[in-house]
């Protein structure tokens, strides 16, 4: 049996997405800018998310690094990455824990890789827990007010 406090490679373990999987290794923000061949980006804590906005359309998949589950950077860099129209495979890998993963759904993230794997019957639950939201966000999801005065929801 595994050693689960061992930190390991960025495995897949959720992916919410019909297209393939992405093979491509990801880069830098940084060396992704500098290069026309990337397809795959890695964005770490104090990467702007926004030096990517002119590259979109060549981009496949965007991992956002969350080093600890305390650092919430990687929700802004996919708010804005899907609020600017990526829709690519946006990933969420390292300290991803249960408890956040409803929320990171919210935000745009499709995939998930986290550094300990979680329990699947635990992480449906947290992908279901809130049947209604009260706030439009990148999932597209017509909140509770919406559907009360039948308004449209337009992302």
């Amino acid at each position: 049996m595994a050693d689960i406090s061992e930190p390991r490679t960025d495995e897949v373990q959720f992916r919410f997405r019909q297209d393939e999987t992405v093979d491509h290794p990801a880069v830098t923000v940084d060396a992704f800018v500098e290069q026309s061949n990337a397809a795959a980006v890695r964005i770490e804590p104090g990467d702007d998310a926004r030096d990517l906005l002119p590259h979109l359309s060549r981009i496949w998949l965007v991992e956002v690094n969350f080093p600890a589950f305390t650092d919430g950077r990687g929700y802004s860099a996919a708010r804005i990455l899907r609020e600017a129209g990526y829709d690519g495979e946006l990933r969420a890998v390292g300290d991803v824990l249960i408890d956040q993963l409803s929320h990171m759904r919210r935000c745009g993230f499709d995939s998930f890789a986290p550094q300990v794997p979680l329990n699947d019957a635990d992480a449906q639950a947290a992908f279901e827990r809130w049947p209604e939201v009260y706030q439009p966000a990148a999932d597209d999801r017509r909140p509770i007010w919406a559907k009360r005065h039948g308004e449209a929801h337009n992302g």
